[in-house]
Parts: structure tokens; sequence; C-alpha cells
């Protein structure tokens, strides 16, 4: 907080400019300059802060990360703001005009939901965190649709808020937190302020939460953004019961429709991964059915199929070889396509990618991808190339 108020006045506001391109390699040199002009304090304070909003690119784009606040909790554990818009997308095209967002760290969903024309109390109780919330809202000229307070969120009342969003705390001392009863506050909380919300709420959860774990009547929807899964959600008010996985950008969205699980068949002509988010969703069967495909395995999400068939929810790849795992064959093989560009996917093995990739040394021209899995029960490598 002190650091933050710091960098709120004329000078501290003109020294990030003054910084805000910095190189972390010149970082000392640019502080002994800038501590014969200002105080040490100061400097320090906005050096660190342009690291934070380097480090915020990633997550929420160059221009809102170089005038936004940020705590080094906040970096990591905020939402990226493309997952944030479509959240606020949901709610906006389900009638809310406004949301109690609790947990609401340094006002990432806070302002996705303003941008979607929803009025915001934000709350949070680490006074760091409500700090540059409040500040954030303000570079962004959305304070005049959120409010800040600094609280314990289960002491504030939300009855005047058409919905709630609920993000607890998933980290501890001791890194994360999977038991969601150990969240902060525990899922068991927002579930209950959930179910009282007027219009609609959603939970920022785990991806890996359990399935059981999932209340009856909510909907689990899981999120990946450009391939990588993000977060899931559980939604009250929409869907009872629903279970979907959501692709960004996009978005698409793939809905269960209880399908049993695949068949298992001998390999065809192209293996389908599938998204992250179809498989934390469960969802691979309704990806299989798609495509007309199978399982490799009973217990691995790797599809097969013998056509070529476009989908968002796989990544395709034309399988040219299927062999028992042997890693002296696969280094011949290699040697032999002049492989030296060498992708190596996992599923149901233990052997470690780069330990692999130091036991046959690819070299060459060419590429390829090992798949390292299991074929029916039986260790296989399926080599081939994206389709």
């Amino acid at each position: 907080m002190n650091d933050l108020a710091l960098l709120l006045t004329p000078e501290g506001r003109a020294l990030l400019d003054e910084v805000r391109n910095t190189d972390p390699a010149r970082e000392l040199a640019v502080a002994t300059r800038l501590r014969r002009e200002h105080p040490a304090e100061l400097v320090s304070a906005a050096l660190g802060q342009a690291r934070l909003r380097q480090r915020a690119v990633v997550k929420f784009g160059a221009r809102d990360a170089g005038r936004m606040f940020f705590t080094p909790n906040g970096v990591e554990q905020s939402t990226r703001a493309s997952v944030a818009a479509y959240r606020a997308r949901r709610l906006a095209e389900s009638g809310v005009t406004s949301v109690a967002d609790l947990c609401c760290g340094i006002g990432g969903d806070a302002i996705a939901l303003a941008r979607a024309g929803i009025r915001v109390l934000a709350v949070d109780r680490d006074p760091a965190a409500a700090a540059a919330a409040r500040a954030n809202a303000e570079a962004l000229e959305l304070a005049d649709l959120i409010e800040v307070r600094e609280a314990d969120v289960t002491q504030v009342g939300t009855a005047g808020y058409d919905a709630v969003f609920v993000d607890p705390a998933r980290r501890g001392g001791r890194g994360r937190i999977f038991d969601p009863e150990a969240y902060s506050p525990p899922l068991s909380w927002a579930v209950l302020a959930a179910r009282h919300a007027p219009r609609a709420a959603a939970l920022k959860v785990a991806p890996g939460i359990p399935h059981e774990a999932v209340p009856e009547d909510a909907e689990a929807e899981w999120i990946s953004d450009g391939g990588d899964v993000k977060e899931a959600v559980l939604w009250f008010g929409t869907e009872p019961g629903a279970v979907r996985a959501t692709l960004l950008p996009g978005p698409r969205t793939l809905l269960s429709r209880g399908l049993p699980d695949p068949q298992v068949r001998p390999p065809g002509r192209y293996l389908y991964e599938p998204d992250g988010a179809v498989i934390r969703a469960h969802l691979v069967a309704e990806v299989a059915e798609e495509l007309d495909g199978g399982l490799l395995d009973a217990t691995i999400a790797y599809v097969t199929a013998d056509e070529l068939r476009p989908t968002p929810y796989a990544t395709p790849y034309e399988i040219t070889d299927h062999l028992p795992f042997n890693v002296k064959r696969l280094k011949a093989l290699l040697r032999e396509r002049e492989v030296g560009n060498l992708t190596v996917k996992k599923r149901g093995s233990a052997v470690e990618p780069e330990e692999l990739r130091r036991k046959v040394k690819p070299q060459g021209p060419h590429a390829a991808t090992v798949f390292l899995t299991r074929v029916a029960g039986a260790p296989a490598m399926l080599i081939g190339h994206p389709a």
C-alpha cells in the first residue's frame, strides 16, 4: 500500500513513465542514477511496478498493463483479460446489470464487468489488493461503475446486486490448494452466496476440481485460452447440471450430451489430441463421436480415427508409424529419416520428453512428433506430424 501511495503522487506517476521500458539487466544502473534525484523508496517502488507491468502484458495486453497497478500476487492470480471478458459477456447477456465481485484482487474481473456495462461492487480484505483495484478503476476510467471496498467478503451484504461473482483464494503458504473446502473462503460458503443471488452467480474454481464436488444445481464450465486451460466456473441460475468446455478465442463451446465412454480401437491414420478444457470437462466422448473415432486406450484421452475432419476441439496429427515402445528402434528410425526437430508428447507414459531426446539425439533437417502412450494397455510409440 505504501508503494502504491508513492506511485500515485505526481512525482511517482512521472517516474513510472520514465522507467516503463527498463531492461531488467540495466535495472541496477537505472536505480543508481535515479536515486540521485528521487527518494530511494520511490525509485524501488517504480522499478518494481515496472517489472510487474511487464509481466502483466501477457494477461492484460500492453495498453492496459501499462496503465494499471499490480501486486505480485495480483499478477499471478488475476484472471486473463480474455477470459474475464467472456464471463462478463455471459452475465450481461443473461440480463445482469450489477455484480458483487467478491475476492476481487487487483480488479481484473471488475474491469471486464464494468466494460460490459455492469455496475460492480469489488470487495477484497487485502488492503494492497483493494488499493490496486481502486487505482485501476480510476486509471482505466471505470471508477463511475466500480465501487471498491476493503472488507471480509463473508461480512458484506449483496442483496442489492443482480449477481455474485466469487474468486476464492486457491493458494496458501505451501502453494496451490486442491481441496475446495480449503479455499478462502471455502467453496461451500461461495455456493451459499451464489444460491442467494437474485439472477445469476459465477464461482471461479481450479480446473482440477473433482466433478463430484460440483453441486447438482450448478452448471460447470471449463475454459481454455489459446489451448491452455485457465479455469473452471460454476454457474448458478443458468443450466443446472450442464457441463461444457469453452475454447477461446471464439468462443467455441462443446456441451455434454451424456455419451458413454468411446470404444477402444486400433490406431487409425489420424490421432486427435483434445483440447485441455475438453479433457477436464470429460467431453472426449463427444469429440470422438464427432470424428467417428475411438480411443487408443480406455484410460487415455487420445482419439484415433481413419478420416481427417476439422474440429476446433482437438488437434489432428497424421500417424506414419505405430511401434511398441523401444528407444533403440526409435533412435534408428529417426536417424534413417533425418529428424532433427523432434516434438515429444506423452500421455500414460513415465518417460520424460527431455530424457527421451537425450537418448535418441535427433539430428537432421526434418521434423516429426512422437507420442509416448499406451495402445490397448501396451506401451507404444506413435510417430507422425501435424495434419
